[in-house]
């Protein structure tokens, strides 16, 4: 593994309590930006129109219970003890579960999956017990439709996390800039609060594509001095007005609370369930930190100036029961330091706000890896931290939307009926995935992963069942945004699949390769051709389609794979799989180039480069082992006649490792491992091959590079004759040839495919980036293959 690579990501989990600490304090700004605001809206919506505030303080004590025990369960208990637990290689978040899942069991529909894949050293599984047969397992394995429905499941906490990036920008700022209304006349107020939330919004969006990290050095120290004040703020109001609050506390309250209220106070849990929001924060951002730092700045720091916060303003409200007073943050703050805590809360919730606009970036980025998201244009804005992106596209949308809720809604009660609802969907999803991890991926009996369902799947149903009652006072944004989404994620992957199968089908021969030449009068031009297409195996149609119409193609030829994997990252040791097409003298190879759902895609100068020098490394690799075979004595003579094109070999920058190949026509896949190490170009030490048959066999080979007879001669000029056409194919130049498609539903299809096909995706199709601008192709290079999938 590329030690430096892994420095990215596995340094910052040092134990040292140094680094801990200083971790925590970074997590702060990123993390706990929209869940430390919360106090500024939950009274606020709880109080908005279901219950009132009475003399005898049960309604405001019961609230204040509910919000204890919510914020002790859910974020503490559940996503710190438990989820934290289930990252897939130190990434959080719902894909992070679901390749979790899928690497633990056959449920993935990505189309081209090779068993090389699982040889990546980030591919990392639990160890199973000795017999793993687990019939839940079995079940979830056997039947197509529960592919489909976890996709589905996965698809919707996507799509609504992408709802609360609409949702938690709006009502953070407009929450804050509401404290003007404790200070200005009612007639001023309503015409000051929206302009001044649309500007911070235009102000907060238009900042975006410089990255989070040009600011982000003032986002923890905001935080921390907001989270500072409201517990020294809420300590002030307790012991001033009401230092027996604590008493509240006591569950007992939540059953008085609900005697009293009955539906109207289960309806009013919409607005009590505001004050997790921002907790899926701590596992979706779990990649940036540490489970250890997440932990600490939570537990010690976090929580108890949220509960601080939320029993000061209890105690206010206990002793302040005027019919005119409208419950808000802002009342209990004392009047002279509203003005500096109004200017602290603005920009807290700008940080609060940052936070979920950069996660909804990086989840788009994601599904786009996956197969399930439009293309679009991705720009990374910073080469030093990881994971940080930017998407032009989503940003001005995501902006456009912002300030149509915030003008739309123009009250804190409808935006946080909506933004509950989404916040409650993507917890219900977390805790739905969480309990197959339990039985799949950690190896528990299935009982466990039911009480962990029942138990908080029954909380976060309970709010969930009282936001769905807020369905026409703003409960619906988010559902039709969901709707909307889920029907462009899921199309855009079916239509993903179904071009997968028709190029499976229809791929070409490798005779039919090798038997092109001058005598059907096909001519072999200088320079690389790159022939871009999803199949791990075999010739692609577009390239037979391209041969057909120009009758030419390059001296040297290259068909590359860019798939992603169901890993987080992949070691740039271990990214480039390569092979021969063919025999040698032909000139062809196959590159595969694997990607993590997290990585970054290489722009296309280093691309072209590192591929060249992938592919030269190959060569030099080849030919030693084809030297290395003709002299060594194999007990199995089959083993060692294994012809070299039916093998993909890992290249990379430490060491090579030959992978499960099958190329040809026979598709025969024969599993081995080679390591290399090559200390010079042009020298090869240690070759350990091993063949995972049933009587195992380790051969250890040292090789030196000085010729030693006709043959060793022989080799040597015939590799280094490859090696000058490689080099002055790149001279030459390099031409990337992709396939522009057209998708059409078969004759005798449904209705609904029709539509789907030939008018939603094709629609998609030609309004989002092309290949060639996700590949970063430059317009000069590129030559395009028109394509029609009949599917």
């Amino acid at each position: 593994m590329d030690l430096e690579s892994r420095k990215c990501w596995d340094t910052s989990k040092k134990d040292s309590w140094k680094t801990i600490m200083l971790l925590a304090y970074q997590s702060l700004g990123v993390v706990y930006g929209d869940l430390s605001i919360s106090p500024l809206y939950v009274y606020t919506s709880t109080f908005a129109e279901d219950i009132e505030h009475s003399e005898t303080n049960e309604e405001i004590f019961g609230a204040l219970s509910f919000v204890f025990w919510t914020l002790t369960l859910v974020p503490l208990f559940k996503y710190v003890f438990v989820v934290l637990r289930a990252d897939d290689n130190g990434e959080g978040g719902t894909f992070a579960l679901y390749s979790l899942i899928c690497r633990h069991a056959k449920v993935s529909l990505l189309p081209n999956r090779q068993h090389a894949d699982e040889a990546l050293s980030t591919y990392k599984m639990e160890e199973p017990p000795e017999k793993d047969t687990s019939r839940f397992k079995m079940v979830l394995e056997k039947y197509k439709g529960l592919h489909t429905v976890l996709l589905i499941v996965v698809l919707l906490g996507t799509c609504m996390v992408i709802g609360d990036g609409v949702l938690t920008p709006a009502i953070s700022v407009f929450s804050a800039v509401s404290g003007l209304e404790v200070s200005m006349s009612k007639k001023h107020h309503q015409y000051a609060v929206i302009p001044i939330t649309c500007f911070i919004l235009v102000c907060l969006f238009a900042l975006q594509h410089y990255g989070t990290h040009r600011v982000g050095f003032l986002f923890a120290p905001i935080v921390l001095a907001w989270l500072l004040c409201i517990s020294t703020l809420g300590l002030y109001n307790i012991f001033k007005w009401n230092p027996h609050v604590y008493k509240a506390l006591s569950p007992y309250y939540m059953f008085k609370f609900l005697k009293k209220t009955r539906i109207s106070g289960w309806m009013s849990l919409g607005g009590i369930l505001l004050c997790i929001t921002g907790s899926e924060a701590m596992f979706a951002d779990l990649g940036h930190f540490s489970y250890m730092a997440i932990q600490t700045a939570f537990t010690f720091l976090v929580y108890p100036a949220l509960i601080l916060a939320y029993m000061g303003q209890a105690a206010y409200l206990s002793h302040h029961h005027d019919s005119e007073l409208q419950i808000s943050f802002y009342v209990s703050v004392p009047e002279s330091v509203r003005w500096p805590v109004l200017i602290l809360a603005i920009l807290a919730s700008v940080v609060g706000s940052q936070a979920i606009i950069s996660g909804t970036f990086s989840i788009i980025n994601q599904s786009q890896s996956l197969g399930c998201f439009p293309r679009v244009k991705v720009v990374h804005t910073s080469d030093k931290i990881h994971g940080q992106v930017y998407i032009p596209e989503i940003n001005w949308l995501l902006m456009i939307l912002c300030i149509a809720v915030t003008i739309g809604f123009r009250d804190t009660k409808h935006m946080g009926n909506a933004s509950g609802l989404a916040v409650m969907t993507v917890m219900l999803v977390t805790t739905c995935l969480t309990s197959l991890v339990i039985v799949v991926c950690w190896h528990k009996p299935p009982i466990v992963a039911l009480c962990f369902l029942l138990f908080f799947g029954s909380i976060e149903l309970l709010y969930f069942s009282a936001s769905l009652t807020k369905f026409c006072e703003g409960a619906w944004l988010p559902i039709l945004l969901a709707l909307f989404l889920m029907i462009i994620m899921f199309l855009w992957h079916y239509a993903t699949i179904r071009k997968y199968e028709y190029d499976l089908h229809n791929k070409v021969s490798l005779d039919w390769l090798l038997a092109l030449g001058p005598s059907l009068g096909i001519a072999r031009v200088p320079g690389i051709g790159l022939v871009f297409t999803d199949l791990t195996a075999g010739i692609p149609a577009n390239f037979s389609r391209f041969v057909t119409n120009l009758p030419a193609y390059h001296r040297i030829l290259v068909f590359v794979c860019v798939k992603s994997v169901p890993v987080p990252h992949v070691p740039a040791a271990e990214r480039y799989l390569v092979g021969r097409v063919g025999p040698p003298a032909h000139r062809s190879y196959r590159c595969i180039v694997r990607y993590g759902y997290r990585d970054v895609h290489q722009d296309v100068d280093s691309f072209e480069s590192e591929l060249v020098a992938r592919l030269a490394d190959f060569i030099q690799y080849d030919w030693y082992r084809s030297r290395r075979s003709s002299m060594s004595i194999e007990d199995d003579v089959s083993n060692s006649n294994e012809s070299s094109s039916h093998r993909l070999t890992v290249i990379g920058t430490t060491g090579f490792s030959i992978q499960p190949g099958y190329e040809s026509g026979g598709e025969s896949i024969q599993q081995a491992s080679v390591s290399v190490g090559f200390p010079t170009v042009q020298s090869v030490t240690d070759v350990i091959e091993m063949e995972p048959t049933v009587n195992e066999r380790r051969v250890r080979f040292a090789i030196d590079y000085e010729p030693e007879g006709d043959a060793r001669s022989e080799v040597g000029v015939q590799m280094q004759e490859e090696l000058e056409d490689l080099y002055t194919g790149q001279e030459a130049g390099i031409a990337f040839i992709l396939g522009h498609s057209h998708v059409r539903a078969k004759q005798g299809s449904s209705v609904l495919k029709k539509l789907a096909l030939n008018y939603g995706y094709n629609f998609l199709r030609r309004n989002c980036r092309g290949p060639d601008v996700a590949l970063k192709v430059p317009p000069v290079s590129l030559l395009e293959v028109g394509m029609v999938y009949i599917v």
